[in-house]
């Protein structure tokens, strides 16, 4: 059992790292979103990923603290091509509950 932990721990000191990577940050909302879908990632999910686990333009948790918030967010900095309006209000109720459960 030791030398399973001991092998462990030099495959972690050897890799990049052990635990999750620093989120990656973005310029603009629009182009955090465009590399989610880049990922193939569903567009409700691509949303509430951005919104939450992404800097945007320095800022940590752009999309604010309710539904309506995120409604007026997203309409201003994601391109109405991106996704529908009924995508973005779904969305933005999954990211207000996501959000409270940080807390």
């Amino acid at each position: 059992m030791k030398l399973a932990v001991a092998l462990f721990s030099m495959l972690c000191l050897a890799s990049v790292g052990c635990g999750e990577d620093e989120a990656k940050a973005y310029s603009t909302y629009q182009a955090c979103f465009d590399d989610k879908a880049k990922e193939m990632l569903p567009i409700q999910e691509s949303i509430v990923k951005c919104c939450l686990e992404h800097p945007i333009g320095g800022t940590t948790i752009v999309c604010g603290d309710a539904k309506p918030d995120c409604i007026n967010y997203l309409t201003a900095n994601l391109s109405q091509t991106s996704a529908s309006t009924i995508d973005v209000m779904d969305a933005c109720g999954e990211y207000v509950s996501q959000k409270s459960m940080m807390k």
